[in-house]
């Protein structure tokens, strides 16, 4: 079966001569259907090149970059759009969300980039915030919503789409215990029950529960890539962000628990 994401030998470059940075060398990774891979290392250690690379945002100077089986390194500044659009999903720390758009209106403006417009777009949206259990604060504005209820809408945004990948960078960091159990619920529900693939790059050793992959990297190197998380760093996670006993979806696509 196709791959979501696949890159191999992934190397990139920053500056020329003897100014040239090495921000990622020869970097190989896969990323699975139905999978939470959280993206771990130090500040400085090649995370953000590497999600923006897997984004199609950032180009490798060297590589094979595969999106769903087909090969983007070759494709052109306006061949790009389509591959995000179609295939990736964003979420980022700081929500991104337009402070003059309300819930509603920023989640169809995902759809609008895609072509979907009019009362079909405005259904998917609503659709959409229901299922991070927001439909009733459609009509909110951003200064209307708490911090972890801004992360939700920008779930629903990613969501919208239908995209088979989740790019998140640093979904927790802004958010309370709670709020960033219910984020991690959602995306750790989204790669289990829908399929997706989700990358979570994070500093935040509290979500390390929810992630069913390990990838950690440092000086643009991958040192280790595991599936099994000891019991003690279980234990840890558990202490710090204790997991509801529900998902955080049902089985109609609503959240469970409101925050």
């Amino acid at each position: 079966m196709t791959k979501p994401v696949s890159i191999h030998a992934v190397t990139k470059i920053y500056g020329e001569g003897a100014t040239a940075f090495r921000a990622l060398d020869a970097v190989n990774l896969e990323v699975e259907r139905g999978e939470v891979m959280l993206l771990m290392g130090p500040s400085g250690s090649g995370k953000t090149t590497l999600i923006s690379i897997l984004g199609c945002i950032l180009r490798p100077t060297s590589g094979s970059v595969k999106i769903l089986g087909e090969e983007v390194t070759g494709l052109s500044e306006k061949q790009l759009p389509r591959v995000r659009l179609d295939n990736i999903g964003f979420i980022f720390q700081g929500f991104n969300l337009f402070p003059t758009l309300t819930a509603g209106e920023n989640v169809e403006l995902a759809l609008d980039l895609k072509g979907q417009r009019g009362a079909a777009a405005k259904r998917r949206a609503k659709v959409a915030l229901e299922q991070v259990g927001l439909g009733a604060k459609c009509h909110s504005f951003p200064a209307d919503l708490s911090g972890g209820e801004k992360q939700r809408v920008a779930i629903a945004r990613a969501l919208a789409t239908e995209p088979q990948v989740i790019l998140a960078d640093e979904p927790t960091a802004a958010l309370d215990s709670h709020s960033g159990r219910t984020v991690m619920e959602m995306l750790r529900d989204l790669a289990h029950r829908n399929g997706r693939a989700v990358v979570v790059v994070t500093h935040d050793n509290r979500v390390l529960e929810y992630g069913d992959r390990v990838v950690r990297i440092e000086d643009g190197h991958i040192l280790s890539d595991t599936s099994e998380q000891s019991s003690v760093v279980s234990s840890q996670a558990s202490v710090l962000y204790p997991q509801s006993s529900e998902s955080a979806f049902t089985d109609h696509g609503q959240l469970t628990t409101d925050y």
